[in-house]
């Protein structure tokens, strides 16, 4: 065999082997944004059934409590207002992450409201209906909690993915991007006082 041919498949063998190489970084790039994309679906997902459970429970305390008009429309307004949060592109932008999660945290903040209304009426505690609600909630704040942690983790091996060297490289030449984390709140780090 000539010399020049041996040099030409040697060259034909980098040449394949290096686009072997962008293919597979490339599929796992894809890979990863797409668990990114379906870590990111749960954590709707579960927000949507918080956002489903609200009127039902404001409804079922209305019955008990007409006079507390100001705290139901507060959990009305902070719902209407996650609703129509734009969700395109949130991963994407630490920004629009961070208002989702304010609007999210006032909602939880009226919530919380609306529990204090249900502690001052003694029959609506004990009705069925309410109680039934009330652990559906909290039994979704679970799932919050637990789909965002795993949201942050399928960011984080993403994130990871696309910042080693070589694959930084190829991420930028596909225009991959880094996906924005859920943090927690501000002052969350320190423990509250309780005094009796």
């Amino acid at each position: 065999m000539k010399k020049s041919t041996t040099i030409w498949i040697i060259v034909a063998v980098v040449v394949v082997l290096f686009i072997i190489s962008i293919v597979g970084k490339y599929n796992a790039f894809v890979t990863q944004e797409e668990n990114v994309k379906t870590a990111w679906s749960q954590v709707e997902n579960v927000y949507q059934r918080r956002a489903d459970l609200i009127p039902n429970l404001v409804n079922t305390v209305k019955g008990y409590a007409e006079h507390e008009q100001e705290t139901f429309l507060a959990v009305t307004e902070a719902r209407a207002k996650v609703n129509n949060i734009n969700l395109e592109g949130v991963t994407d932008n630490p920004q629009a992450l961070q208002n989702f999660q304010q609007a999210q945290g006032q909602l939880s903040g009226a919530l919380s409201r609306l529990m204090v209304v249900m502690e001052r009426y003694p029959d609506l505690k004990a009705n069925q209906n309410f109680l039934d609600l009330q652990s559906q909630l909290e039994g979704t704040e679970n799932r919050i909690a637990i789909e965002r942690r795993r949201y942050n983790e399928a960011a984080r091996a993403f994130n990871t993915l696309i910042r080693k060297f070589p694959n930084n490289m190829y991420a930028g030449m596909f225009d991959f991007e880094s996906k924005a984390y859920f943090e927690a709140k501000a002052g969350a780090d320190v423990a509250p006082k309780v005094e009796f």
